[in-house]
């Protein structure tokens, strides 16, 4: 027997998963997370999966096999051979749609919740402070255009540096996409909100990892970095684990958001 499709959907959105400890700690918390809140459907940022640089076949098949139903990475996908790779091989794994368009992967993609519920999501990154790709704010709404021919709800990871970008990309999808939650940063903000035409937001979803660190990074290397202004191997912090994540409640029919919580676990 058909299970009746309910009138909202739970999405969860993990912030950056950085590393083993960021791995780590999601096994941990996440399977009692989809249980508790009933989720039908998590996205993950794994662009710092390995080792803090990009994502290989070990990190992708964990997030698989805890539930991750969609990937989206950003700038630092393309740090190892094999992120480019899984690009190709993996349609649940999604980079910034707004590369060149001859650039390995995808940048977006629909995929079916647990009740069988479409749910687009729309991987952009921004341009202020960051590579100078193509505009995120056209082709982030053509292509939102594009899946609402699919489904009326969509999320959009948004992977950019500055606040005023965010939101401003957030202000002109209102209406025509779920929700716009910023990565990029590893800090996660306070101001999540639902905006007028019924578009969740968040400025950054945060960190998945070691809190104890500078954005993952180990405090002494990032220090070295900083004060004598030379670069210096990157190792990963351990300590202070924690999962912060957007919890999303979106209507079925219309596509639009109508609660968003933060996430900062334990």
């Amino acid at each position: 027997m058909n299970k009746k499709k309910p009138s909202t959907i739970n999405v969860l959105f993990i912030a950056d998963i950085v590393g083993k400890p960021g791995l780590d700690v999601t096994a941990l918390l996440l399977p009692s997370l989809l249980k508790k809140h009933n989720v039908e459907f998590c996205i993950a940022n794994g662009e710092n999966a390995a080792a803090g640089k990009s994502i290989t076949s070990k990190e992708f098949s964990a997030f698989r096999q805890l539930g991750i139903d969609a990937v989206t990475s950003g700038n630092h996908i393309w740090d190892l051979r094999q992120g480019r790779e899984l690009l190709v091989e993996e349609a649940n794994l999604l980079r910034p749609l707004n590369y060149p368009p001859e650039s390995p992967g995808r940048g977006s993609g629909t995929f079916l919740s647990n009740h069988q519920i479409t749910v687009g999501v729309l991987n952009l990154q921004g341009r202020t402070f960051m590579y100078p790709i193509d505009c995120p704010f056209r082709e982030g709404k053509k292509e939102a255009e594009n899946l609402r021919h699919k489904t009326p709800i969509i999320i959009v990871d948004f992977h950019a540096e500055a606040t005023a970008e965010k939101q401003a990309l957030a202000w002109h999808l209102d209406g025509k996409v779920s929700a716009v939650i910023g990565t990029h940063t590893h800090v996660q903000t306070a101001d999540e909100r639902i905006l007028p035409k019924g578009t969740a937001y968040i400025t950054d979803a945060g960190m998945t990892g070691p809190m104890d660190s500078v954005i993952g990074l180990d405090s002494k290397i990032a220090l070295k970095r900083f004060i004598q202004g030379i670069p210096h191997r990157y190792q990963m912090a351990k300590d202070n684990l924690r999962l912060n994540a957007v919890l999303l409640t979106i209507d079925v029919e219309t596509g639009q958001s109508t609660d968003i919580q933060r996430l900062n676990l334990p």
